[in-house]
């Protein structure tokens, strides 16, 4: 008869200060804003009204027009991160890991220094360098020939929420770069040594040999990106407020659900229909990480050692 297995007590106990604290701030919230969405005012207290908050943002002009706008604005936001800071940062691991590369310590470094700035300071800092009146943009656009591409990007409708995405690219480039890079450098040196044998080198191993083995890295560094677009909230509150402007061109569902749910200026807060778009969001998010869990990660697999 085999021996049992002691039971690695150390594994619960180093693990429990983590997991209590996660559900103390994470878990219980979310159950607690989920169950509020269900309910509304009466007139004795809160009274289980079922979905019927649900219905009411998505099909009462009133809440599902402001609705809408924030989800089409956060997909917009989110695809502009896709198109823009993947591939750039993409870009940056790949010529970062050129074994011939000087300095390439202080390039990581350099670029990844805004990712831990506040988002306090990034959104006022930019603001000044934009500002028309007292920024450094036209200026420098000026000093080149080019001032005529100025405009006053944060006020126009059609400019702002790019404008706000590619603060965001420039803030956070370096987490893609980073963790790129780390997957670039755990690529087995036989499989390039291999490839170089067979005569393929510099870009070419890049796009053939390279670039299916870090698939893995890359869906990873997506969904990261739906999530934390999704979640997006403090550039646009800092830049823009809490309306989101010009006339909630930019407005998200954080900062819907921010003047929803706390009340601004004369809008009361209604923590019920708060609820219910937090839950809106939830539901979005988890929708969209179980398509890359089931349909995406499970065929990217193939490609992992």
């Amino acid at each position: 008869m085999a021996a049992r297995k002691p039971f690695r007590w150390h594994i619960p106990v180093f693990l429990a200060p983590a997991v209590l604290v996660y559900t103390a701030i994470m878990i219980i919230p979310l159950f607690g804003t989920l169950g509020q969405s269900l309910f509304n005012k009466g007139e004795t207290g809160a009274d289980f009204v079922g979905l019927a908050n649900f219905a009411t943002l998505f099909g009462d002009p009133r809440w599902s027009d402001a609705f809408w706008n924030a989800l089409g604005n956060n997909l917009w936001f989110f695809v502009v991160h896709m198109l823009v800071q993947n591939p750039i940062g993409i870009a940056l691991a790949a010529i970062l890991s050129t074994p011939r590369l000087r300095m390439a310590a202080f390039y990581r470094t350099a670029i990844f220094i805004p990712t831990i700035l506040s988002f306090v300071i990034v959104g006022f800092v930019w603001k000044l360098i934009l500002s028309p009146i007292w920024g450094i943009a036209p200026g420098m656009l000026d000093a080149v020939g080019l001032k005529f591409l100025f405009a006053p990007w944060l006020g126009k409708e059609e400019y702002a929420l790019t404008t706000l995405a590619l603060i965001s690219v420039w803030q956070f480039v370096g987490i893609p770069m980073m963790l790129i890079y780390a997957a670039l450098l755990s690529i087995p040196d036989e499989v390039l040594e291999a490839a170089e044998m067979d005569g393929i080198t510099g870009a070419s191993q890049f796009w053939k040999i390279k670039l299916p083995l870090i698939l893995p890295s890359i869906g990873i560094i997506s969904i990261l990106t739906f999530v934390g677009n999704f979640n997006a909230f403090d550039l646009i509150y800092v830049a823009q407020g809490a309306l989101a402007g010009p006339d909630f061109s930019t407005d998200i569902l954080g900062t819907f659900l921010y003047r929803t749910f706390f009340g601004f200026q004369l809008q009361l807060g209604d923590p019920y229909m708060g609820s219910a778009i937090a839950g809106a969001m939830f539901g979005i998010i988890l929708i969209g990480v179980c398509i890359y869990l089931f349909g995406i990660q499970t065929r990217l697999r193939r490609y992992q050692f």
